[in-house]
C-alpha cells in the first residue's frame, strides 16, 4: 500500500518509509529517506517521538542505523508495508508427516 502525506504518531509502524525534512525537525536541513524499525517508547516532549530505523540512500539501500527525534506531524510517509494478518491455527490439531490429525 502506498500513501503520501502526514501521518498521526500512533499510526507509525515498522516498515514505513518516511521522507524526513526540516518540517519534522530543524536538524534535517537536508532531507533524508528513513525506514522505520520501531517507534521507541522513550519520554519526549508533547508532539515529538523517537524513531529507530535506517537512513536510506537514493537507491533505497540502508547506509546508517539511526535513532531520530522528530515531530510526526512533519513526516511524510512515502510507502507503507502491507498489514500482516494473524495466521489461523487449527484448535487441538497435531502435525505428523505433513498430515494434520485431530
Amino acid at each position: 500500500m502506498s500513501t503520501h502525506g502526514p501521518i498521526p504518531p500512533n499510526n507509525l509502524r515498522s516498515g514505513d518509509l518516511l521522507h524526513v525534512t526540516r518540517a519534522a525537525s530543524v536538524q534535517f536541513i537536508n532531507p533524508i529517506a528513513f525506514r522505520v524499525i520501531r517507534v521507541l517508547d522513550w519520554p519526549t516532549y508533547d508532539g515529538w517521538v523517537w524513531l529507530e530505523g535506517y537512513q536510506l540512500n537514493a537507491k533505497g539501500d540502508a547506509v546508517a542505523r539511526r535513532s531520530i527525534f522528530v515531530q510526526p506531524a512533519g513526516l511524510v510517509v512515502t510507502q507503507r508495508p502491507p498489514r500482516q494478518h494473524p495466521r489461523q491455527t487449527l484448535r487441538g490439531a497435531t502435525h505428523s508427516r505433513g498430515v494434520f490429525k485431530s
